[in-house]
């Protein structure tokens, strides 16, 4: 659902003042690339098998990217909070289909932007490069990370160093789609989560 404008422009704003410096004045020709949507707990912005059209900045609430795997088991890629961009990067910059869906976990504030707007607002405001530049630079550092913690710590040891590293996650995503990101079961993230009660 499209909504107006307000507070998530704020948000938009804040957070990209902490990467790169933007004026008020440039600021107010660059909010109207973005357009406003609120998201229902469970809603979907993007559908597999669909072009990937749209890049996400998350204001308010928690969303993820999964797939559906050849046995009809869903498994998370792509987990995001306040303050994130989500979206299938590499269909987005390719123009393509994805595989993947995009879903709100819980109700959401997001601003989105299209591709071609995407484009022109880098043409138009080169800061904007320089910002998302370093979104996707952190981004790709924390993937990396991710896959060296999958492959170098026990099933245990990579529920409890996500939890510290990121326990706005852990106590707000349901158990099953943490698992999935995890690479790891429902039932062992009970159990985890048992043990660290106990």
């Amino acid at each position: 659902m499209q909504v107006d404008q307000g507070s998530f422009q704020d948000q938009l704003h804040t957070h990209i003042q902490r990467y790169v410096a933007v004026s008020d004045a440039e600021y107010s020709q660059i909010a109207p690339y973005f357009v406003s949507h609120r998201l229902r707990k469970k809603e979907h912005v993007q559908h597999a098998d669909q072009p990937c059209n749209r890049l996400y900045f998350i204001a308010k609430g928690c969303m993820r990217g999964y797939f559906v795997d050849d046995a009809g088991v869903e498994k998370t890629l792509q987990l995001a909070l306040e303050g994130w961009w989500i979206t299938d990067f590499q269909a987005f910059f390719q123009q393509r289909v994805t595989d993947n869906y995009y879903q709100a976990i819980e109700p959401c504030h997001v601003l989105s932007i299209t591709y071609t707007d995407y484009q022109r607002l880098l043409s138009a405001h080169p800061v904007m490069e320089r910002y998302f530049r370093q979104m996707y630079e952190i981004a790709y550092g924390a993937m990396i990370y991710r896959v060296k913690y999958q492959f170098s710590y026990s099933k245990e040891a990579i529920f409890f160093h996500f939890r510290e590293r990121y326990p706005d996650f852990v106590n707000r995503i349901p158990q099953y789609i943490l698992a999935t990101f995890l690479g790891l079961t429902p039932e062992y993230v009970s159990k985890l989560r048992a043990k660290r009660l106990s």
